[in-house]
């Protein structure tokens, strides 16, 4: 159900304007948490797409949510990578709309799991003034941006432009001299900064790293499954790990704690 935010986000105070209104779909607090926005080309190469992927699902499993813009390319492999449950997806559009039309089950899944944004009313087109506000709240919402690839022209660079205003740090990762030329420059500028390693990096915004999961039970309840779908899954060991305190059943989802 598409409903109108009617709180105030203290983190959109950073924009030029505040927008008129806010519609959503989904689970509002995920905006009380600590936020990080990934962002970045709709064509990455093989190794930014990895990256991303790892970048993304290590920060969500330290307690981070990922925010992107829901668009192809690196945003969904951020979206993909967080967990559907623990993701804020910014759209150019009505809420009534999915686009773009090839993520629409990417979309979906937020929509039920984790967090849909518009500035937009039900009914209206994504088109090239609605991006710009979009890639403004995305940036705004993150206490910093990643970007993992972008070119030279890249409408990127105007999310960088976004958070330098706004004071906040901006992050990027090592590429070969050839590729991702837009960050290369800023960094050579040094108005961004290179993650050379995930585990340090994560460690330098003051948490710790979870160790990986490796009990097959625990890493399917990591994606927040209701409890009767975790219960016919595996039936009495969600019962055996409840009471055992690994795990904990909230409004009818499971969390692994």
């Amino acid at each position: 159900m598409i409903r109108k935010l009617e709180f105030h986000i203290n983190e959109l105070e950073n924009m030029k304007k505040y927008p008129k209104d806010l519609f959503y779909i989904g689970n509002y607090k995920l905006l009380e948490k600590r936020k990080i926005s990934i962002v970045g080309t709709r064509r990455p190469n093989s190794y930014a797409k990895e990256f991303t992927h790892k970048l993304s699902s290590k920060l969500s499993n330290s307690g981070f949510c990922i925010i992107s813009g829901a668009a192809l390319g690196v945003d969904a492999i951020a979206h993909n990578a967080a967990g559907a449950a623990n993701t804020i997806a910014v759209v150019a559009n009505g809420l009534d709309i999915r686009y773009p039309s090839v993520n629409k089950n990417l979309i979906s899944n937020i929509e039920r799991e984790g967090l849909i944004l518009s500035a937009y009313k039900e009914g209206e087109k994504a088109r090239n003034y609605t991006f710009v506000l979009r890639n403004e709240i995305v940036v705004a919402l993150g206490e910093i941006l990643i970007v993992t690839q972008a070119d030279e022209k890249s409408g990127t660079l105007t999310s960088i432009e976004y958070a330098l205003k706004m004071g906040k740090k901006v992050y990027t990762i090592p590429h070969r001299l050839n590729e991702s030329i837009g960050t290369q420059k800023l960094i050579k500028e040094g108005l961004i900064e290179v993650i050379y390693d995930i585990d340090e990096f994560i460690e330098s915004l003051g948490v710790q790293i979870k160790p990986q999961i490796l009990d097959e039970v625990l890493l399917y309840c990591e994606s927040n499954p209701s409890y009767d779908e975790a219960f016919a899954k595996y039936s009495n060991k969600i019962f055996e790990y409840e009471l055992e305190g690994k795990i904990k059943v909230e409004n009818g989802k499971i969390f692994v704690i």
